[in-house]
């Protein structure tokens, strides 16, 4: 899936959440689909929300701004319930909606020199989008609190440093890098789904314990060694 408004950098507007969102309701209903990466167009990940319509006029406690950052809100939680893993591959600039949504994936493939910015204090806005249990999930608090809080940028490198991203890349590798990542699951796209959906259950937010882990692991587990080992898949 590629985020393209080259104008302001692949700012999400509130159409182009609409379309995520159907694009995701058409890789769900492909069986044949295993994985799914999501990258920006021109080199530029996604710089955000599009707020160029968003101006003094629109009643932000009303009804019209509600359904403004819900229709944003939208796209990158519906990346996050994809059925098949997501891989983010982030090249230029991650900021705002946009780290959002690079962190509504399941991995993350990024330049070593791009810029993840939370940004929304700087343009006195409070975070929004879930940005900080986002971030928190894989960044921790200091993390965290340093970006969303406090004015902070990583680099690529820096988030892999930090446990934000998987591997940091040159720019011009990036996209590369997270399809073949995302080839390896897409071979048994079903068992990729399987798998998945535990990684999701057992980590949350919020986690469970090991324990539980194991026993609702048991079945799907047996489930794919017959499959495997019956003749079901290769």
């Amino acid at each position: 899936m590629t985020i393209e408004n080259a104008e302001v950098k692949n700012g999400l507007t509130p159409e182009m959440a609409a379309r995520l969102v159907a694009v995701c309701e058409e890789i769900d209903g492909r069986e044949d689909l295993g994985a799914a990466v999501i990258r920006g167009a021109g080199g530029t990940f996604c710089s955000g929300a599009d707020t160029r319509r968003w101006g003094a006029d629109i009643d932000w406690a009303g009804d019209e701004g509600f359904e403004l950052l819900s229709a944003v809100y939208r796209g990158f939680m519906r990346v996050g319930s994809l059925e098949v893993p997501t891989i983010a591959a982030v090249r230029g600039a991650a900021v705002g909606a946009g780290m959002n949504l690079m962190l509504a994936c399941d991995a993350r493939i990024v330049a070593a020199d791009a810029r993840l910015v939370a940004g929304f204090l700087r343009i006195g806005l409070h975070p929004g989008g879930g940005f900080f249990s986002l971030l928190g999930r894989l960044g921790g608090r200091e993390a965290t609190a340093a970006l969303g809080l406090f004015g902070a940028e990583l680099t690529g490198a820096e988030a892999v440093s930090r446990g934000i991203a998987w591997e940091d890349v040159a720019d011009a590798e990036v996209e590369g890098r997270a399809l073949e990542l995302a080839a390896f699951a897409a071979r048994d796209p079903l068992l990729a789904r399987r798998a998945l959906a535990s990684l999701r259950t057992e980590l949350g937010p919020p986690a469970v314990p090991w324990k539980a882990a194991l026993e609702m692991e048991r079945g799907v587990q047996t489930w794919s060694m017959r499959r495997r080992f019956a003749g079901g898949s290769s």
